[in-house]
């Protein structure tokens, strides 16, 4: 990815297996999937940190001493080189954020809960007081997700995404988290955004989708300074 220049930032696709423990998987699989990720990519397994996602808006910032697996989180923050950062998805937007100036990364799990609670804007503010970042500075990659196209809610979520965001987010019961999460980076001085349009469900056949099928894994976002 050209804007993420020195470090690593990717997107892993169903030929990456599931990596996820939480869906109906077995244990030495996602082990398995995870250590040849590891290799694929050239960075340390055991240094992995990923989350035990819930929808919400916590970000935690983590070094080296950190747990592996961070409970009730959304998002992880780190300015430690060498220390991947994972966040799993299979419909939800996968957000990659790096500062080249402060040395800082990002990974944040954009679904619509996560994206209501404006955790992108969360992390641009952790990333702001504890680092000093600059937004100017502030690179950012929404990955494969649910697109407008396929992202239908209830009529009072459509309502509620009208009222908090604006008509522009919404059309019938289709919402846009994409345009919302860019929305939000916007209003919080991010400028170099890219936006990866494959939809998860109707035009990417490589990407795990909830949507199309609820016994599905998860692919991941990952990155490291």
């Amino acid at each position: 990815m050209n804007d993420f220049k020195n470090i690593l930032a990717v997107f892993t696709t169903i030929n990456d297996g599931n990596l996820a423990y939480h869906v109906e998987d077995k244990k030495e699989n996602v082990d398995n999937n995870r250590i040849q990720l590891a290799k694929k990519y050239n960075y340390d397994e055991t240094k992995l940190i990923s989350m035990n996602q819930t929808h919400g808006n916590n970000v935690q910032i983590v070094n080296s001493n950190s747990p592996r697996i961070i409970d009730d989180c959304d998002g992880l923050i780190t300015n430690e080189k060498d220390l991947p950062l994972m966040v799993m998805v299979a419909d939800c937007i996968p957000i990659l954020l790096y500062d080249d100036k402060k040395g800082v990364i990002a990974a944040l799990h954009a679904g619509r809960n996560s994206t209501f609670l404006k955790i992108a804007e969360v992390a641009i503010l952790k990333m702001k007081e504890n680092f000093d970042s600059n937004s100017s500075d502030i690179k950012a990659i929404l990955g494969p997700s649910i697109q407008k196209c396929c992202y239908e809610v209830s009529v009072e979520l459509a309502n509620i995404t009208e009222k908090s965001f604006g008509k522009e987010f919404v059309n019938g019961r289709n919402i846009d988290l994409q345009g919302i999460n860019k929305s939000i980076l916007v209003q919080n001085g991010v400028k170099n955004i890219k936006i990866l349009n494959n939809c998860t469900k109707c035009s990417s056949s490589e990407h795990f989708s909830y949507r199309k099928d609820h016994k599905t894994g998860r692919f991941a976002g990952i990155i490291k300074l």
